[in-house]
């Protein structure tokens, strides 16, 4: 029965080859001596001024928050990670010299340089030749509704026929905990993988963890506890928010103000529109924006189609590239808005969606951000079933609202800015 239940990689040197330790044993030692040697040459360690010391702490801190941020993207739906192997390690190494730069303390260029490559070296064979092992095996409990999840690249299924995993590790366990018919020796043997530290999944637990998705039609009155996010992470983010836009305004007031001419160039109107939209807690208020259409036809307040015929022609352009959303950085500096969360719908579509969509104003519950897990994941939707699966990534966002999630929405976001996904 031990080795029958036994859970994939967890015999010691599983553990150590497969998790945080091998980064630590092996790869921060490399990324800091093979460029010091080839610099500083053979017993470097044996003089450490401050040029040097300054210099390796900055390699470590880079390397040490490189490998936390990728492990944590990991595990959110469809991160591709070696697509972010080298974003994330650039902007870690970027941090630290800027840390390094704004502290005046000296530091030694080529060192640092040298452990940036060596370190998205490490990274990138790590992924290579780990990606096989990173793909997870679940075994699946017949009853319920378990027969319609399906497997995909990161999750290998199997129906098991019998309550015994017959020597096969699994990662854990998937069993609809609901089923009324689950026989009482399949309940014993849940309860045996759970005593041999095998996780057992409630199948919804799953279907979040593939589609990104929280299902409505799968809550209750006790489970909106699960949904309120940790109000210190909203402070700490709040503050986030406003001294990133305090830094980035400066950079972006030049193209804003090229925005602006060409808008007006372009076509007749104002520069800015102003549209109420519903907001934190679900108070309206005034989102800027630039115009984007004509200003003199009427229509519905908010975007019908790609083609729709009031969109200018620089109204295309900025809107398929966000260059439209850019002075929503005054929202942000004034509370209303955040760079990261659920977008903000305008107050008459709002009014619509409430009728027609559960549980709609609970995605109140966070500030409205530029960019969402909906925009990045979905892209645009109006219509109301559209909403009501872009409203599931909602309260997917506000479910697992944290750091590395916001960090991989930026990623994202910094990706559909080169290509355009989603817009209208």
């Amino acid at each position: 029965m031990k080795r029958e239940f036994q859970r994939r990689h967890s015999r010691w040197y599983e553990v150590l080859l497969l998790g945080i330790g091998i980064h630590l044993i092996v790869g921060l030692p490399l990324v800091v001596m093979l460029p010091s040697l080839e610099r500083w040459g053979w017993e470097f360690w044996h003089h450490l001024p401050p040029v040097r010391s300054n210099t390796i702490i900055a390699i470590c801190l880079a390397f040490t928050a490189s490998t936390l941020t990728l492990r944590r993207l990991s595990t959110f739906p469809g991160t591709q990670l070696a697509a972010y192997i080298l974003p994330t390690v650039s902007i870690a190494f970027l941090i630290v010299v800027a840390l390094l730069f704004f502290s005046r303390e000296v530091y030694t260029r080529q060192v640092l340089f040298g452990g940036y490559l060596v370190s998205l070296a490490w990274f990138y064979v790590g992924y290579f030749i780990g990606r096989r092992y990173r793909k997870l095996k679940f075994a699946l409990v017949p009853y319920g509704n378990t027969n319609r999840l399906m497997g995909s690249r990161r999750l290998d299924l199997r129906m098991l026929s019998r309550p015994n995993l017959e020597g096969t590790r699994y990662d854990g366990i998937v069993a609809d905990l609901r089923a009324e018919d689950l026989p009482p020796e399949w309940e014993k043997f849940l309860a045996t993988c759970t005593l041999c530290h095998i996780p057992v999944y409630h199948i919804r637990q799953i279907h979040e963890s593939l589609s990104g998705r929280v299902q409505i039609d799968s809550l209750s009155e006790n489970e909106f506890g699960s949904l309120l996010p940790p109000l210190l992470y909203l402070r700490f983010k709040r503050l986030a928010d406003t001294l990133g836009a305090l830094v980035l305004l400066p950079i972006l007031l030049p193209i804003m103000a090229i925005t602006a001419v060409v808008i007006k160039l372009d076509s007749p109107g104002p520069v800015f529109f102003l549209q109420p939209r519903m907001g934190y807690r679900a108070r309206p208020f005034l989102m800027y924006k630039f115009r984007s259409m004509y200003h003199d036809m009427s229509g519905e307040d908010f975007t019908i189609s790609e083609d729709d015929p009031r969109i200018t022609r620089v109204g295309k352009w900025i809107r398929k590239y966000r260059i439209d959303e850019l002075p929503q950085i005054f929202n942000i500096l004034r509370g209303q808005m955040s760079f990261i969360g659920p977008r903000p719908e305008s107050v008459s579509l709002s009014e619509w969606y409430e009728k027609d969509v559960p549980f709609f104003s609970y995605r109140h519950v966070v500030r409205p951000g530029i960019s969402g897990w909906a925009q990045v994941e979905q892209g645009y939707a109006a219509e109301v079933q559209g909403m009501q699966r872009k409203l599931e990534y909602d309260f997917y966002y506000i479910k697992h609202v944290s750091l590395w999630l916001d960090v991989l929405i930026s990623l994202k976001t910094v990706r559909i800015l080169f290509t355009g996904f989603g817009a209208r």
